[in-house]
């Protein structure tokens, strides 16, 4: 036949090369579908032959090969080899299945282990026998009695991506010659029978025919045939047997021959057997019939066994022994892990004692304990598999290991009576000596354990065990165990049989194949219900799965089962419902029983009032809605953890996430009477989801994305009753939250108290509280402070989320807060604060409040109109009177009279409308002024470094600069620029500022540069800066003198060489000071020493700047002034404005000073998640595989005051989401890694997307930009400060603190999920994205340069190379996509696209920016267009050079789609129909000179009209000018998605100042639009034609 392969193929197949070579599509990103069969069918010895050609290491498995009786001409490919059924036969690994069932295991050489060049072939023999060869060498017959014509299969799966045929012919002479050798050297080592010794070979082949009950001559044997399951009687030509065969009926001699010896010497008599009974009797009476045949004692337990009789122990003669002793120590030379023969006594032994079964087991659930044969090696697996379970019994299996000796046990019913040197795993728990040490070892419970699934323990070299289940590690179940150990597995309850699996390289391969057995065949893979012996009178009302399901769905189990046969193929139209409706109070529960990790998404489950018998089921049960909205009919369903109605979300933070559910795990749902419907979680109630629902709905599980299948649970007995049916209190502990009594003499130690109200949660180490099933639960939600307030000390939160649920309902209030003299511990916490009738006093809304009265109205704020972000704060002067703080301002006395002599503690209700509090670091004692005048400054020490009060560096500071010691001291942790910091105060006349140098790095160039400075730092954006210059003589933006090295320069201008001594000699301990002399001269002292006249002609208010640059990396200020006030005491921020209230650091100066330590070398940790792989000396990770399980801690913990960075190196457009990152508070050297990073629940802080979590819970929303939107080169770093608080950088940018009280020591992780394959630590030979190499990218950013008033420079004006980190924005994309519907000229447009700005919340977190910039003489604010995206248009040439033209004001102008050709054709706004109300119907100017419409307008002629409305209407913000009614919206379907979308339009402008007018909104907004612009100067109008020039077209799309 020809060598070639047939046209048709798999449908990721390529075929080439005349079809004979054939290569699977997409290797990295499938690894199915690669099936290609043979053009004709085989001839009988023909030897079909492919080479392997090409590999990848991106899965697992490999080359599948086989026949099959199907016509490929017709043949319904399906995704894999062992998918094919009617008669097909294929090598797995080293499997051989037949229809996609394993029929025989460990056969040949495993294909898995090919590499690249290697061959494998199949042949069909002329006996109707499967032969598979490799390399040339035939493996033996794998299946016998296949049919005449076949054709040849090869499954390109996995690894294995090409294929080439090289022949197909019968094997050569010299391979048969070959073969036969081989055989024949097989069977001298096997056998150990060497020529001469025929004697004793026939007497083990007479023990072999004794066995059987026969004394017929023993005929020669040929050397191929089938393995047969036990030795014939007659032996005829055709029934020859195979070296296989022959090896089996030695194995079964050996091994009936050591039977006999372990039962005390019985069975040697080699003779026939008689049939007499004449036994001992004893521990060893079990039969057997392992080989057909061994010799079975006259115990009444033995109900198996091949011979005619049973034969007793009745030979004991020396001579016997000596004969078969003889053999048998040459033949014993395969020391396999196998059971031991003796074992428990209802087990039966087969398969050569690798499958051990309890024999009646409807009858008996005990008595089936079996051990190894042999002790277990260190870090040896011993794996089993379950082949068979029963559905009668409770409790399942159970395995482990023992000290005992089984020849020397006397073994008892169950393993767990045994009371010495046993560890048994049983359930999800771990039994030492029949006691338990562990209740929750893992998450897996061996009790919920399928037939199929796999369980393997090893017992390590450092002593310790581990468990695994289905190859998963669970992790150590006892640390210390003895040196020698056996193997025990008991076949107690449910488990029948079991399997020693041999190939633990391919359990993940079998046990695909086992998942597809079971999606194929409901009776395999469950415990069959019709071995149930009791009937059951119910079982016709048993609430079941309805046939009817989805079309990717299968109902198996007799109705209480559902599954996705195909789950890694598919992720959806899985919906099944149940047969009947679900009566009142009825919980339908089911539990999760198979799990894939491919997609995201999981199960959903809800009621629906439609009947399964007529329902016509969509892909998933969200997509199905009422079809009349007046019918009382409709679905409800939980999905992730919200709910939805008809396909709307109803709640979308109901309860527990559904999407983290894994195997095992179970959900509910209920009806109640009263219409309520409730879903459960692990038997938990997750509270009421909705009302109103009718009667007489069925229930609907959604085995959608990762859910595979799903079993109904019958036995509801452990579900808890229904919220209002619960016995539990209103007050409600949190674990982990600190207690009440401790820590209470520090002034930061306030936290939220561990009793708190029902529906409230502590997190984040106490200083986080919230109120679960926000939008089902409006209150008992009430917190109180951990402990008593003293008298002047604020208690000040922050809120951090807020749901519209309750507004306009009698539930609409957002929060209260106030103080109660009740302790804690006394507290019964009501519904809501205001219920309680003594020794509280509350603010809720304007009201105050004492013991539920009002006492006051309209006190001067109003918490009801307080929205997230606001900060509230309460305090008790030592008077007793009662303050509040709202963002930081003193409300006023609220209340007098609170008793002196009683504590107090802070109250906060999260009612209504509030979510989420947190603690800020403001808390603490305030100023003296609210205090009694005996508490003095002692009170309250401040720490200075010398007498009197310390100078101070201000917070605005360059981005490598970290402040410590109260604003004290300044540390550059990285690069060698971008080191300026500034005084905290102007200088005085003739005051001195003076530091000293604390560390140098010898590695870099130049020094220390010092000067003054008339740019104010308090103008300046927050800290860090990336606008502010890289070094002190590139500062320009206002008058600067300095000095640097030895040289005077003025704006970076020379203006003396040779000043003194050279700044660049300076080392640790060298102090250098400045100060501006009264004759307005500047002087420059070193080491005290006044080297004279610096500069001349200094300005009077101006700030000492110094630049922490080149070689000095570390100063600390020795100078002080007695005239500062209380205000520099404060510390300054080490981060951004919304901490920059930091709490009091009582470290004293000195002791600062350990944090200044060398930086420590990171790496990535060996130990890590199984799809990594490391390299670079462990600086670079990769994700191999799949797009979880890539988990990575660094080695070293992370030192305080260290930045971690990293880069993104590669990422994978085809997955979705991207990394997280953040700290761990344990080592991480035994972590067993999870798949993902928010499984981590113990010590862990992660920073994922836009938000922070602390322990698996949210505890931070809108936190830096999206991580998930992160390009490649993004550099992101963590440091943790002085602290204790967590820093993100993003590209050399702090973003704030993310979370506080991280402990010491602590590990930087990164979980590479997702898109993000590779990232690379940044050490300082890496230069880092943002860092010195791309400075001189933002120096040209016009919105980042022009932040400060004044700038003249011309590297202002020019836009940046490259302005937008985020390369991959999805909303840039599709603005762009809008722009080009448009057909707008791209000669308009700047050709170079990396000018175009995208403004979306993830690009400008990104870069950093600031929400308002100052620009032009006069300078004058303008907002950037945060939501809108700018395309750059062409500037003329001679507007980029005008020098006047850098000096314009920056304006927004609303427009419509419409107007946007004529504007560009004249590069800048006109009047009349160019203006912004020229695409609405015709307006006149009303009394107040702005336009109003009027029908009658359109009749006036163009050049009236023109007269008519002769103005252009600016802002400098676009939320006034984007708003409609000047940028109406027009509608657009996507070309990419085909989703319809709004747009709006509008042009930023540049408009020269003098040319417009200043002028009032009218729109009759009350509320301010803008709240950097009052509504009275926010509309700015220009008559004047050339006053303004278009700069960009902004777009914002819905």
């Amino acid at each position: 036949m020809a060598a070639e392969l047939h046209p048709r193929s798999g449908k990721l197949i390529g075929l080439s090369n005349s079809n004979r070579t054939a290569q699977r599509n997409q290797p990295v990103q499938e690894f199915n579908h690669g099936l290609v069969l043979s053009r004709e069918p085989l001839r009988d010895r023909d030897v079909f032959t492919v080479r392997i050609d090409n590999k990848v290491n991106s899965w697992s498995g490999s080359v599948e090969i086989g026949v099959t009786a199907l016509d490929p001409a017709c043949l319904d490919f399906p995704s894999s080899a062992t998918g094919l059924k009617g008669g097909s036969w294929i090598v797995s690994g080293c499997s051989v299945l037949r229809d996609g069932r394993s029929v025989l295991e460990e056969y040949g050489r495993d294909l898995d282990q090919l590499a690249e060049g290697d061959r494998v072939g199949i042949q069909r023999s002329a006996r109707g026998e499967l032969h598979l060869w490799v390399n040339g060498h035939d493996c033996g017959a794998a299946a016998s009695g296949l049919p005449t014509r076949l054709w040849a299969v090869v499954d390109l799966y996995g690894k294995c991506t090409q294929v080439t045929v090289v022949s197909c012919e019968p094997p050569s002479s010299m391979e048969r010659d070959t073969e036969r050798e081989t055989v024949e050297g097989h069977e001298e080592v096997v056998c150990g029978v060497r020529e001469g010794d025929t004697e004793d070979l026939t007497s083990v082949v007479n023990l072999a025919a004794a066995t059987n009950g026969t004394t017929e001559e023993v005929l020669e044997l040929p050397p191929i045939h089938n393995r047969p399951d036990k030795f014939p009687n007659n032996i005829e030509p055709e029934t020859a047997l195979t070296e296989h065969q022959l090896f089996d009926v030695f194995n079964n001699a050996i091994v009936s021959l050591y039977r006999s010896e372990d039962e005390g010497g019985g069975g040697r008599d080699l003779g026939a057997g008689t049939g007499t009974d004449s036994g001992t009797g004893g521990r060893g009476d079990r039969g057997s019939s392992s080989g057909g045949g061994a010799v079975n004692s006259n115990s009444s337990n033995s109900d198996s066994g091949a011979g005619t009789g049973n034969t007793g122990s009745t030979n004991n003669s020396p001579a016997g022994g000596a004969g078969l002793g003889a053999v048998t120590g040459g033949m014993m030379t395969n020391d396999a892990l196998l059971f031991h023969e003796k074992c428990g006594t209802l087990i039966k032994l087969s398969n050569n004692n690798k499958t051990a079964e309890r024999r009646r087991p409807l009858d008996e659930f005990n008595n089936g304990v079996v051990m190894t044969n042999r002790p277990l090696r260190h870090n040896e697996m011993f794996e089993i598999r379950i082949d068979k379970l029963v559905d009668k019994w409770s409790g399942s299996i159970e395995i482990g290991v023992t000290t005992h000796n089984p020849n020397n046990l006397d073994y008892p019913a169950t393993m767990t009576n045994l009371r010495s040197g046993t560890i048994m795993m049983s359930g999800c728990g771990i039994l030492t000596n029949g006691k338990g040490t562990r209740r929750e070892y893992c998450e897996f419970s061996l009790d919920e354990l399928q037939e199929g699934d796999h369980i393997g323990l090893m017992h390590k070299a450092s002593g310790a065990l581990h468990f695994y289940i289905n190859g998963i590690d669970q992790g150590v179940a006892a640390a210390q165990t003895p040196p020698m150990v056996y193997g025990v597995v008991d076949l107690y309850g449910m488990a029948v049989k079991v399997t020693i699996v041999h190939n633990h390289n391919h359990s993940d391969r079998l046990r695909r194949n086992n998942a597809i057995m079971r999606a194929l065949s409901p009776d395999v893979g469950r415990p069959r219900h019709a071995l149930s012996l009791t009937s059951d009178p119910d079982a016709t009302d048993r609430l079941l799965f309805h046939t009817n399901c989805g079309q990717k769905a299968a109902i198996i189990s007799e109705g209480r089962t559902a599954l996705r046969p195909h789950a890694t193929d598919d992720f959806n139209h899985g919906v099944v419902l149940s047969g009947r409706p679900l009566r009142s109070n009825e919980v339908f529960q089911v539990r999760i029983d198979k799990m894939v990790d491919k997609w995201a998404g999981s199960i959903e489950i809800g009621v629906t009032t439609h009947n399964p018998a007529y329902l016509q089921l969509p892909s998933t049960m969200t997509n199905l809605r009422s079809g009349n909205i007046n019918l009382r009919s409709g679905t409800w369903m939980m999905t992730g953890n919200g709910v939805m109605h008809n396909g709307t979300t109803i709640l979308d933070e109901y309860g527990h996430n559904l999407d983290r559910l894994k195997a095992g795990d179970t959900v509910g749902v209920v009806r109640k009477e009263d219409g309520s419907l409730h879903f459960f979680v692990n038997g938990v109630a997750q509270g009421p989801a909705a009302w109103n629902v009718p009667p007489s709905v069925y229930a609907v599980v959604d085995l959608y994305g990762q859910a595979a299948q799903a079993t109904i649970m019958d036995d509801m007995a452990d579900l808890p009753p229904l919220p209002e049916d619960s016995s539990e209190g209103p007050t409600v502990m949190s674990p982990g939250s600190p207690c009440s009594v401790a820590g209470g003499n520090s002034a930061n130690d306030l936290r939220f108290h561990q009793l708190h109200g029902t529906n409230a949660v502590i997190t984040n180490g106490g200083r986080t509280a919230l109120r679960q099933n926000c939008r089902s639960e409006f209150n008992d939600a009430i917190v109180i402070s951990n402990r008593c307030l003293r008298d002047g000390e604020l208690f000040e939160i922050v809120i951090q989320k807020m749901v519209d649920r309750w507004s306009g309902s009698i539930e609409a209030g957002k929060i209260m807060a106030g103080v109660t003299s009740i302790r804690p511990e006394e507290l019964e916490f009501p519904n809501t604060m205001t219920d309680i009738d003594y020794d509280t006093w509350m603010l809720s809304g304007t009201a105050i409040m004492q013991d539920g009265n009002t006492m006051r109205n309209n006190y001067g704020c109003d918490l009801d109109s307080l929205t997230t972000g606001s900060r509230i704060g309460m305090m008790r002067s030592a008077t007793g009177d009662l303050h509040y703080y709202i963002n930081g301002v003193d409300q006023g006395v609220a209340c007098t009279g609170l008793p002196p002599d009683k504590e107090v503690y802070a109250v906060i209700d999260l009612y209504g409308q509030c979510v989420q509090v947190s603690i800020t670091s403001s808390s603490g004692p305030l100023d003296n002024s609210l205090c009694t005048s005996n508490i003095t400054e002692k009170s309250f020490p401040i720490h200075s470094p010398v007498a009197g009060v310390a100078h101070r560096l201000h917070s605005k500071h360059g981005k490598n600069v970290v402040l410590l010691g109260e604003g004290c001291q300044a540390v550059r942790v990285g690069g060698y620029a971008h080191g300026i910091v500034f005084s905290a105060k102007e200088l005085k006349t003739d005051e001195l500022f003076e530091v000293k140098i604390d560390e140098v790095d010898n590695q870099w160039s130049g020094s220390l540069h010092m000067g003054l400075t008339s740019l104010a730092p308090p103008e300046l954006p927050s800290c860090p800066m990336s606008g502010l210059s890289p070094s002190l003589t590139q500062l320009r933006a206002k008058v600067t003198w300095l000095l640097a090295g030895s040289e005077v320069r003025r704006n970076g201008v020379l203006q003396r060489q040779n000043y003194g001594a050279s700044l660049d000699r300076l080392t640790v301990g060298n102090r250098v000071g400045v100060k501006r002399c009264s004759d307005d001269t500047m002087h420059v002292l070193i080491d005290g020493e006044d080297m004279g006249t610096a500069a001349t002609a200094v300005a009077k208010n101006v700030y000492a700047v110094l630049d922490l640059y080149g070689r000095v990396t570390a100063v600390s200020i020795v100078s002080s002034s007695v005239l500062e006030d209380a205000e520099s005491i404060k510390a300054p921020s080490l981060s951004s404005d919304s901490c920059s209230d930091g709490e009091e650091d009582s470290t004293p100066v000195g002791s600062s000073k350990l944090a200044l330590v060398p930086n420590t070398v990171m790496a990535f940790l060996e130990n890590h998640g199984k799809n990594i792989q490391l390299s670079n000396q462990n600086l670079t990770a990769a994700r191999v595989s799949s797009y979880n399980q890539g988990l990575l801690v660094t080695a070293q913990p992370l030192p305080r005051q260290q930045l971690f960075q990293f880069q993104i190196d590669r990422l994978n457009p085809s997955w979705t989401s991207s990394l997280s990152l953040g700290v761990m508070g344990h080592s991480p050297d035994r972590l067993n890694f999870p798949s993902t990073a928010c499984c981590l629940k113990r010590s862990a802080w992660l920073l994922q997307r836009d938000s922070v979590f602390h322990n698996s819970l949210k505890i931070c929303e809108n936190y830096g930009p999206n991580l998930d939107t992160c390009p490649e080169g993004t550099v992101l770093g963590l440091l943790v400060d002085g602290n204790s608080c967590l820093h993100l950088h993003v590209n050399g940018m702090d973003q704030g603190v993310a979370a506080q009280d991280i402990p010491t020591p602590c590990y930087p992780l990164i979980d590479l999920y997702g898109q993000c394959e590779q990232v690379t630590i940044v050490t300082n030979n890496v230069p880092t994205v943002g860092g010195e190499s791309g400075e001189a990218r933002c120096q040209g950013d016009m919105e980042k340069a022009d932040m400060v008033d004044g700038i003249k420079e011309s590297v202002c004006w020019t836009p940046p190379p490259e302005v937008n980190p985020n390369k991959t924005c999805e909303y840039q994309a599709l603005c762009s996509r809008f722009k080009d519907l448009l057909t707008l000229p791209d000669g308009y447009f700047n050709e170079d696209a990396k000018y175009n700005l995208c403004y979306c919340e993830s690009c400008h977190k990104l870069r950093g920016d600031e929400s308002y910039y100052k620009r032009g003489e006069p300078p004058r604010d303008y907002a950037l267009p945060f939501g809108w995206c700018r395309f750059a248009l062409r500037i003329k040439a001679h507007c980029e050079v005008s020098s006047a033209f850098k000096k314009w004001h920056i304006a927004y102008h609303g427009t419509s789609v419409g107007a946007l050709r004529r504007t560009l054709d004249h590069a800048q706004l006109l009047s009349g129909t160019s203006s912004i109300f020229s695409v609405s119907p015709a307006k006149m100017e009303g009394p107040n000179g702005y336009i109003e419409p009027e029908e009658n307008s359109n009749s006036l002629p163009d050049r009236e009209r023109d007269k008519e409305v002769p103005r252009v209407q600016l802002s400098p913000t676009m939320r006034y000018s984007g708003l409609e009614m000047f940028a109406p919206k027009v509608q657009f379907r996507d070309p990419r998605s085909h989703c319809c979308h709004q747009a709006q339009v509008g042009f930023q402008v540049c408009v020269r100042p003098g040319s417009y007018k200043v002028g009032p909104q009218n729109l009759g907004a009350s509320e301010p639009l803008d709240p950097r612009f009052s509504n009275t100067e926010i509309e700015w109008i220009t008559k004047e034609q050339g006053g303004t020039l278009l700069y960009g077209l902004l777009i914002r799309v819905e």
